[in-house]
């Protein structure tokens, strides 16, 4: 039987250590497919609503904002579409990306009980979370599409375009996830400050409300880099034209060599995650 003597990554060739990271990350789809099966199973096996769940966080979100806007408490910019559909979109895409950053640091801390005793590729954990990332944003689409046809909105082409728009808020979250993660094994508190600061950055993110014709939240929210992530998906969603599409381009084009990067220091990070469990 082989031994895997864990210590802390000594190689600083950061290509190779790319190359290595990419061939595991291939080589461990079965295993990663099998782990997902396993979490989504357990997620909702023990739940009276089970898979309804994952519309909880979307849904309560737009009915709050529905409520204060029909209620006349909150005054919001015309949206050009029926606003129950654009805060469900809104909301629907913000949490796909809350739970893509989330992802990378929840897979890893949850195989604590096995990363120092089984010898595995533990880039599998980051494709099981893609992939339960992936299951649960399916679910999420088919409410979509009840919001799209229940409020009289005609089908466009661009709809077919919408996954794409998921994948690049997957990208995206997964990223920033990634690059949080080293730190985020260590220390709990980096978790409870994301799920924190999501809260603060939704409201300087048109997932909601419009961007303002002018002002500082107008500055705010074109600069902020989800912003054209939350408005692309939604207009092809509706059938809007995709505004912010170059700025959308640009945030995706930079996510993928900062997702390379964020796997090689994965790889360097783990030995010393284990080391701090087995200690």
């Amino acid at each position: 039987m082989q031994t895997r003597i864990y210590q802390k990554e000594t190689n600083r060739n950061l290509p190779k250590l790319l190359v290595e990271s990419l061939r595991d990350l291939n080589a461990s789809r079965f295993l990663a497919f099998q782990l997902a099966k396993r979490d989504i199973s357990a997620q909702y096996r023990q739940s009276y609503l089970g898979i309804l769940w994952a519309f909880v966080t979307p849904l309560a979100t737009a009915f709050v904002w529905m409520f204060l806007n029909s209620s006349g408490t909150v005054k919001l910019t015309d949206t050009g579409i029926p606003y129950p559909v654009y805060a469900f979109a809104g909301t629907l895409l913000w949490s796909i990306i809350t739970e893509a950053i989330n992802s990378p640091i929840q897979s890893t801390n949850s195989a604590k009980s096995i990363l120092s005793k089984i010898n595995f590729p533990k880039e599998a954990l980051i494709t099981s979370g893609i992939l339960k990332l992936l299951f649960n944003s399916s679910v999420k689409v088919i409410l979509l599409l009840i919001f799209i046809f229940a409020y009289g909105i005609e089908l466009s082409w661009s709809l077919l375009l919408f996954p794409l728009a998921i994948l690049g808020g997957l990208v995206v979250g997964n990223t920033i996830g990634l690059l949080l993660t080293p730190i985020g094994m260590l220390y709990q508190d980096i978790g409870k400050l994301i799920s924190f600061g999501m809260q603060f950055l939704m409201y300087a993110t048109p997932v909601v409300y419009a961007v303002p014709k002018t002002g500082l939240m107008k500055t705010l929210m074109e600069l902020n880099p989800l912003t054209p992530i939350i408005t692309v998906g939604r207009n092809l969603a509706v059938g809007l034209p995709p505004t912010y599409l170059t700025y959308f381009i640009i945030v995706l084009a930079a996510c993928i060599p900062l997702f390379f990067i964020a796997l090689v220091f994965y790889r360097i990070s783990i030995p010393i995650f284990v080391e701090r469990l087995s200690a």
